[in-house]
């Protein structure tokens, strides 16, 4: 099932993903995810296409060169690889890990999140969030391995959707919860993130 990551952006809205196929992704309420971590398995971004808002499309083309990228009528797109992944996820034998880390685009940070202002997808009283007086409504992809159902952990409930809501507001530039841990960069002893 092959699906699309698109970024809507408009100031609180984060919409990111819809389904290829027609079908659409199962979301589900945060207050029915006891805990996410990311795995490294790369399955979002075998599964995905990164849509780019133009500002994100302007800095990888000029740091990586047009190549990289794909323009369609509406969007700008990270180009796939040659096995349909996304041209920089990177695989280190045992995990994987996005070559972007320090320039990864938003949609790529928010996944497997859905961070919006209004319910779109049900159960607004289980996704409602307030964020410092900010009412948003935070859904799960549940595609994504790295979740885990139940009551929310402490930790999750105020440390990692914390960082998310920061995140989807542009308040937050940097991942810590949000992604997994570092690797020191082959190019250079520089760091990157596993997502």
């Amino acid at each position: 099932m092959l699906g699309f990551l698109c970024l809507e952006k408009n100031l609180s809205i984060h919409s990111f993903f819809e389904g290829a196929d027609g079908l659409g992704m199962q979301f589900i309420p945060w207050q029915n995810v006891a805990d996410w971590h990311c795995k490294g398995c790369g399955y979002c971004c075998k599964l995905y296409s990164v849509v780019l808002g133009f500002p994100e499309w302007l800095n990888l083309t000029k740091t990586f060169g047009s190549q990289t990228t794909i323009a369609g009528l509406d969007r700008f797109y990270i180009k796939r690889a040659h096995d349909g992944s996304c041209a920089f996820l990177c695989n280190n034998s045992r995990n994987y890990f996005c070559a972007l880390q320090r320039m990864k685009p938003e949609a790529c940070k928010l996944w497997p999140f859905k961070v919006i202002s209004e319910p779109k997808y049900g159960d607004s009283k289980q996704a409602e969030f307030d964020y410092m007086g900010n009412k948003l409504y935070v859904y799960a992809d549940t595609m994504c391995s790295g979740l885990r159902c139940g009551t929310p952990t402490w930790d999750f409930r105020y440390k990692t959707l914390r960082e998310f809501a920061e995140l989807a507001l542009g308040i937050r530039q940097v991942q810590y919860k949000t992604t997994r841990s570092t690797y020191t960069d082959f190019r250079g002893g520089g760091q990157f993130g596993l997502y």
